[in-house]
C-alpha cells in the first residue's frame, strides 16, 4: 500500500533536491568561512600600515622638520585603523546576510571588539608620536 511505504524510498528528484538544498547550505557555510579568512586578511593589512608608520617615525625620526616623520608616521597609522575599521564593518554586513548550517559564525561583537581594538591602539601610538619627543613627556630640551 501506498500509505505504507518507507520514507526512505524517495523519488531520484526528492533526493536530488534534498542533495541540492544540503550543498547550497554547505556553499553559504563555506561562504562564512571565507568571510572570516577575508577579515583576518584585513586586519592583517591593518598591522602592516601600522607597522609602516611606527618604522618610518623610527627611521626618520630625525628627519627635518620633525614634524614631517610625525605626520607620514601618522597617515600610515591612520590608514590601518581605517582599514580595521572597514573590515568589522563589511564582516558584520555578510555575516548578517548569511546563516549557518554545519559551523559556527563569528560573533559580531567579537569581530567589533578586535577592530575596535586596533583603532584605539593606533589613537595611542599617534599621541605618542606627538606627545613623547625624545622619551620625556613634553618639549625637547
Amino acid at each position: 500500500m501506498a500509505q505504507d511505504d518507507n520514507p526512505d524510498d524517495q523519488s531520484d528528484s526528492e533526493k536530488n533536491t534534498e542533495w541540492a538544498e544540503f550543498r547550497t547550505d554547505l556553499a553559504e557555510d563555506r561562504t562564512i568561512q571565507a568571510t572570516e579568512r577575508t577579515f583576518a586578511g584585513w586586519l592583517r593589512t591593518a598591522f602592516a600600515a601600522i607597522g609602516v608608520g611606527i618604522a618610518f617615525h623610527v627611521v626618520f625620526g630625525e628627519f627635518q622638520p620633525p614634524w614631517l616623520a610625525q605626520a607620514i608616521a601618522s597617515l600610515f597609522i591612520v590608514l590601518g585603523m581605517t582599514v580595521a575599521f572597514t573590515a568589522q564593518r563589511r564582516a558584520a554586513q555578510s555575516f548578517s546576510r548569511l546563516s549557518t548550517h554545519e559551523i559556527d559564525r563569528p560573533r559580531t561583537p567579537n569581530i567589533r571588539w578586535m577592530s575596535w581594538s586596533i583603532i584605539v591602539g593606533g589613537l595611542a601610538l599617534i599621541a605618542g608620536i606627538w606627545i613623547l619627543n625624545d622619551g620625556s613627556i613634553g618639549p625637547n630640551g
